[in-house]
């Protein structure tokens, strides 16, 4: 991947190079003058203004608002209007305008075209590098992300969980058992999919919360609903679970925790609340919160909005387009 400096030295030397070349070529071509009296070094200054308006402010217009058709156009014009300036007013050979862009039409659109290349090319590299960097992004925070939720502490006390159940309620543990190895496997196998069945995320927090509900029992209230009304929704891996992990870590004890998860139109609602200490809001939860941030950023840009209420309670509202 090419360096900012050693993209923008590149880019200079190529711009130098073809000036150098450029005149040198245009002086050999018209030997007839005087180097001192050669009306293209007197055009050359106008030359560089036309070739750098089109490159900083023309070309960068026209592109980002694709009217690509109207540049083309306004290309032929500024081409046509600068050979006759060259040949009317620098040169004055009184040429007819046929001959006049035979001859001198080169001189203008060789340096217009290739810089107007140069740009493309250097624009195609910045917004590769620019992909690159964001896929990089996203694989550093979603591997981070999988390895929070593998932490060795949940998992302890997962397994502490079904064990308390297998001396006290032993009818149930299998089925605690089997809760956990799904979401294992939704973890470490189904998580790597761009995107997976907003069903099967569920059923993962489904079975998240139940563990929750558990160990909290006689402590918190939870109270946890889920509406869709298709089946066929897709969301990215492993997203809302940093929302219900928060409400749960930080809500004060004895308290009610609110889950509320709704698709509905394509679009995806999830609501959380609880109570919280004032004092440790600020460090605790906005940590996780900011990384669900960067990676909403990455994977849904433009397509979500995520609110954040601590004036009474502390209540995250997420609001996601699913298409």
């Amino acid at each position: 991947m090419i360096t900012l400096n050693r993209k923008n030295s590149t880019e200079a030397l190529i711009h130098v190079l073809f000036w150098v070349l450029f005149t040198f070529v245009s002086l050999f071509v018209f030997t007839k003058y005087y180097w001192a009296e050669n009306p293209f070094l007197q055009y050359f200054f106008i030359l560089v203004v036309i070739v750098y308006t089109n490159n900083q402010i023309l070309l960068p217009y026209f592109v980002k608002k694709k009217w690509y058709v109207w540049y083309s156009l306004l290309f032929i014009l500024i081409s046509f209007l600068a050979t006759q300036l060259y040949c009317n007013v620098f040169t004055r050979c009184g040429c007819t305008i046929m001959k006049c862009l035979s001859d001198y039409l080169w001189q203008t659109l060789t340096p217009l075209l290739f810089f107007s290349f140069i740009w493309i090319l250097f624009k195609y590299i910045d917004q590769s590098e620019e992909v690159e960097k964001i896929k990089q992004e996203r694989t550093t925070m979603e591997l981070k992300f999988l390895k929070s939720q593998i932490n060795p502490h949940v998992l302890f006390n997962n397994l502490n969980t079904i064990y308390s159940y297998s001396l006290e309620k032993p009818d149930n543990t299998p089925d605690l058992i089997l809760k956990l190895s799904d979401n294992l496997k939704h973890v470490l196998y189904e998580s790597n999919a761009e995107k997976v069945s907003l069903q099967k995320e569920i059923q993962f927090l489904d079975n998240y919360i139940t563990f929750h509900k558990i160990r909290t029992e006689g402590l918190k209230q939870i109270k946890y609903s889920t509406f869709s009304d298709n089946d066929t929704y897709t969301i990215a891996p492993l997203l809302l679970i940093t929302i219900i992990e928060n409400a749960f870590k930080h809500s004060s004890v004895n308290s009610v925790i609110n889950i509320d998860i709704i698709a509905k139109n394509n679009t995806l609602v999830c609501i959380t609340t609880n109570s919280f200490d004032k004092k440790t809001i600020k460090n605790n939860n906005t940590i996780g919160l900011g990384n669900l941030k960067k990676r909403l950023d990455l994977l849904y840009k433009d397509n979500y909005k995520l609110d954040i209420d601590s004036s009474n309670v502390f209540k995250v509202t997420l609001n996601l387009n699913l298409s």
